[in-house]
């Protein structure tokens, strides 16, 4: 009779320890730093989180999603009227269309500990001007209590995004006014229970 009692209590606790641990992404604390580049150079800023999460299971990493604010789009390596240039273009339909898409989302599909030290390999769903493909990316995760901080650099194609503005793929004669098909993102992701 005791072991019929007890196997039902072991699988409860069982189930209860493979229940996934929400933590909240907090926006105000978390950054993702853009750099794109051209022939004649490169331009940086930032864009801010909205929102989002992360899930972790057994300690690991399991899961989350978050979303970027795209109306939050600066520039950090110009200053005055030629930075607000730059991002009024970035905002305008050549680039991110952002009146129409002003949010982008990032959803995991999976998490791979690549170590024993906090070290992912990521795979998830992009979403940028209602375009959705899978990339992937290294990404490192600490925890300190009630709060983890998630960082990762991520290369992104913005021409699989329709995001084609003096890409040479797709236009000639561009000279030194190309700009390259690739760009970076470094993302900061800090989130609280």
């Amino acid at each position: 009779m005791k072991k019929l009692l007890f196997l039902p209590l072991m699988a409860l606790f069982g189930v209860a320890a493979l229940t996934p641990v929400i933590y909240k992404v907090d926006p105000s604390s978390s950054v993702v730093v853009w750099k794109g580049y051209k022939v004649t150079g490169e331009h940086t800023g930032t864009v801010k989180l909205k929102n989002g999460e992360l899930q972790f299971t057994d300690g690991k990493l399991t899961g989350g999603s978050f979303e970027v604010d795209m109306t939050t789009i600066t520039c950090t390596d110009l200053e005055g009227a030629t930075a607000a240039k730059l991002v009024s273009h970035l905002k305008s339909d050549d680039f991110f269309g952002v009146q129409q898409h002003p949010v982008a989302r990032f959803v995991i599909t999976k998490a791979f500990p690549v170590d024993t030290k906090g070290n992912y390999r990521i795979a998830g769903d992009l979403t940028i001007k209602g375009i959705t493909k899978e990339i992937k990316f290294n990404a490192a995760v600490s925890d300190s209590g009630n709060q983890v901080k998630a960082t990762g650099k991520i290369t992104i194609d913005r021409t699989e995004f329709n995001v084609r503005y003096g890409s040479g793929s797709f236009f000639d004669n561009l000279g030194d006014k190309t700009i390259y098909d690739e760009f970076d993102l470094n993302v900061t992701v800090v989130a609280k229970k």
